[in-house]
């Protein structure tokens, strides 16, 4: 075997361009948004049931239409069975007042 000669590429110069156009970033520094809103922010509240309460009698009183009493019932599913079944001490949940 002869000598062989490795390739000599240290004069070898490469460079790649693109056809992709650049694309500046959005620029959203200068952006600003509120929110306002004329509707009163009322948060779930809670009421202890008083001898001869039922839930038709708390409704009218703290919704203002005792035909809401379905909505006291359903946000205290998972202590009463009954709608007619509450007692007086008993700590009910109170949803927020329908519009």
């Amino acid at each position: 075997m002869g000598t062989d000669k490795k390739a000599d590429f240290s004069d070898v110069s490469a460079s790649v361009t693109s056809t992709e156009q650049i694309v500046q970033k959005a620029d959203f520094s200068d952006v600003t948004a509120s929110v306002t809103s004329t509707e009163q922010i009322v948060s779930e509240q809670q009421y202890t049931v008083q001898k001869g309460d039922n839930l038709s009698r708390i409704a009218k009183h703290l919704l203002g239409d005792a035909n809401a009493w379905k909505q006291i019932f359903e946000a205290n599913r998972d202590a009463l069975d009954d709608p007619d079944k509450i007692f007086p001490g008993q700590v009910l949940r109170i949803p927020p007042r329908q519009a």
